[in-house]
């Protein structure tokens, strides 16, 4: 006699994501790479999931001369690459982006932001909590930072004020030290947040794991038995329009910086 022993599916409770506070998400480097294949894109699938509130909106800043809606087609091209999208999705996300041209080295720009930021707020209720990434090579990082100082856009007076700074977090240790003060003296400790989107991937979380969760290989994977790690970074994109971006900061930084979390390394700015 055949026996047929059939598994009772388990019930699994959907994930909820967190809703996010509302904010203003002012975004240095926005006609770059980083942000048009994957910030924008990442915040449009968040919108879509019901995360980001209603008073949620982007300002990009760059030095092109363009307007809010040929910014808003640019992003759109962007995350049509990372993935379909509807244009109903689209209509009730694209009317959050704006733009605003301007030379990221000039107190000016920093002024303008300010005066668009009060209009976004006043006009359209915007939030007047304040988030400031930095998608940019690291040599704009310090003109961005002097410009948020000097115009008082840390304050916390009105709302939350952060600044996100991706990696690559200066050209070595010393100038790394020396942005790092600059921030400090701009921002308390609490509103920094110093990222790296490769610590993210699928590969470096694999890596990690193998690393830390397996007996065997845990004592002694290591400097002292370890002659040498090789990775290879293959990606079906190329440079593309970050000939720039590379030239500054080179491919290593850009994708190396997780190697620095190995067992002996210099974790103190990391």
């Amino acid at each position: 006699m055949d026996v047929v022993i059939e598994a009772t599916p388990f019930p699994v409770a959907e994930s909820s994501l967190p809703k996010a506070d509302p904010c203003v998400i002012v975004i240095f480097g926005a006609l770059g790479d980083l942000v048009t294949r994957k910030l924008v894109p990442a915040l449009f699938r968040l919108a879509g999931a019901g995360c980001l509130s209603s008073r949620f909106k982007v300002l990009g800043v760059a030095r092109e001369q363009i307007s809010d809606e040929e910014y808003r087609e640019r992003m759109r091209a962007g995350s049509k690459e990372a993935g379909e999208i509807s244009d109903a999705e689209w209509r009730a996300f694209v009317g959050c982006l704006h733009y605003l041209q301007g030379d990221l080295h000039e107190v000016e720009t920093y002024r303008l932001i300010a005066r668009r930021l009060e209009q976004m707020t006043w006009q359209e209720g915007a939030s007047e909590n304040r988030l400031f990434y930095l998608s940019t090579p690291p040599s704009v990082a310090h003109s961005i930072i002097h410009g948020l100082g000097i115009i008082k856009l840390s304050s916390e007076e009105k709302g939350w004020s952060r600044v996100v700074v991706e990696k690559p977090f200066g050209r070595d240790l010393e100038s790394a030290r020396e942005l790092n003060n600059l921030i400090a003296d701009v921002f308390d400790e609490n509103q920094i947040y110093r990222i790296d989107h490769y610590l993210g991937k699928e590969t470096v979380q694999n890596i990690i794991f193998f690393r830390f969760s397996n007996t065997m290989f845990e004592p002694i994977w290591n400097r002292n038995y370890v002659d040498y790690v090789e990775i290879t970074a293959a990606e079906t994109e190329g440079v593309g329009r970050r000939a720039g971006y590379y030239e500054e900061a080179g491919a290593l930084r850009d994708t190396g910086d997780e190697i620095s979390l190995a067992p002996g390394g210099d974790h103190e700015l990391q």
